[in-house]
């Protein structure tokens, strides 16, 4: 099995709310029974809404992304998850979700084209999922009209959204767009969120289906013609709806997932047509300045060519069991159809130490086939 390659802050460094938390998630890990560990996810669950009733984002961040494992990290990610959905009183109010959205864009000639991520008819995207009934049957739904980065819902920015919503009263969120651009030579894959409150008990109430329904089709057709530019080819894929951790969880999966497949078809398209069949090796990596310093790559090569190797990076969030993210990439590459694929024991450096290029190894690096 790969190694995982992340380190994590050490537990002195937490903040003193932190590290109270982090016994908590620890103490509900290890204990001996159901009951203990549904009084330490409990308090947990308090402080939490203590963070969210104050608006205090900042402490609420801090808190998960200085857990020292990331065993503790997904514990504490799993109680956000189950708070922010649960029914926290018998009112019908605002509640807030997300749209996890994978945009797919390619200039269609030799320039740069940018995008505004800014939705122009919001209101139409909301009727169709109105008329599908994919929010649980709620009819009073509105969507901001903008395409945001995941920095924009996650946990620093979620309980000032939660507290705006509230004083909405279910108007239209005012969320700031995150442009991108489709630059000449190929696809590129660009993660965003369009976010939406309507009137229920529980977000858990809006976001019981996990799967996109008949409003799918419509809906990427809509989305992808309010953002579309002349001079390139842009689809804007859309995920279930979820509140807004639990989107953030799913968009990076998905959007890594897609991103993924887009290198290996276009990668090997090229190395089929010059050099054959190549070879696949996944490894682990330490990667300064990256929020886990850890990541997986896939090296594809060839024998036939050794001095050129293609390579897709695969930066690991505090969230990511390693070997789910290693069997996803095993996964699209079979999808491909490459038969030769290489797993490399150990964890390796970023940069070759004699070029100073990320390190991607070659067909005749010694590994375990898969």
């Amino acid at each position: 099995m790969i190694p995982d390659p992340r380190t994590y802050p050490p537990p002195e460094a937490a903040t003193a709310d932190a590290r109270a938390l982090h016994r908590l998630a620890e103490a509900s890990l290890g204990a001996e029974t159901g009951a203990v560990a549904a009084a330490r996810d409990a308090e947990i669950a308090a402080r939490i809404a203590a963070f969210i009733d104050a608006g205090d984002g900042a402490a609420l961040d801090t808190a998960v992304a200085s857990s020292p494992s990331a065993a503790i990290h997904r514990h504490l990610w799993r109680v956000i998850v189950a708070e922010v959905e649960r029914e926290r009183d018998a009112s019908i109010g605002p509640r807030l979700f997300a749209i996890p959205v994978v945009v797919v864009a390619a200039s269609d000639d030799d320039r740069e084209h940018r995008f505004d991520a800014v939705v122009h008819d919001p209101a139409e995207l909301a009727s169709i999922l109105v008329e599908h009934g994919a929010l649980g049957g709620n009819r009073q739904v509105a969507l901001a009209g903008a395409l945001a980065t995941v920095d924009a819902i996650d946990l620093r920015a979620m309980p000032r959204l939660i507290r705006a919503a509230a004083a909405a009263g279910g108007a239209p969120l005012d969320v700031a767009p995150a442009p991108f651009s489709a630059l000449p030579g190929g696809e590129r894959v660009h993660l965003r969120f369009l976010v939406g409150s309507a009137l229920a008990a529980s977000v858990a109430a809006l976001c019981r289906d996990p799967d996109v329904g008949k409003w799918g089709v419509p809906f990427t057709r809509a989305l992808s013609r309010s953002i579309a530019r002349p001079g390139a080819t842009v689809v804007a894929m859309p995920r279930a709806p979820q509140s807004l951790p639990a989107a953030v969880a799913t968009g990076r999966t998905v959007s890594r997932e897609a991103a993924a497949t887009l290198f290996a078809s276009n990668a090997l398209r090229r190395m089929r047509a010059s050099v054959g069949e190549p070879v696949a090796t996944i490894s682990a990596h330490r990667v300064e300045g990256t929020r886990t310093r850890g990541e997986l790559r896939v090296s594809l090569s060839s024998p036939f060519d050794e001095r050129e190797a293609e390579g897709f990076r695969c930066p690991l969030e505090p969230l990511d069991r390693v070997a789910d993210v290693a069997n996803l990439l095993a996964a699209v590459l079979a999808e491909c159809r490459v038969a030769d694929v290489r797993w490399l024991p150990g964890v390796h450096g970023d940069r070759d130490p004699s070029t100073g290029l990320a390190l991607l190894f070659k067909a005749g690096a010694a590994g375990t086939p898969g």
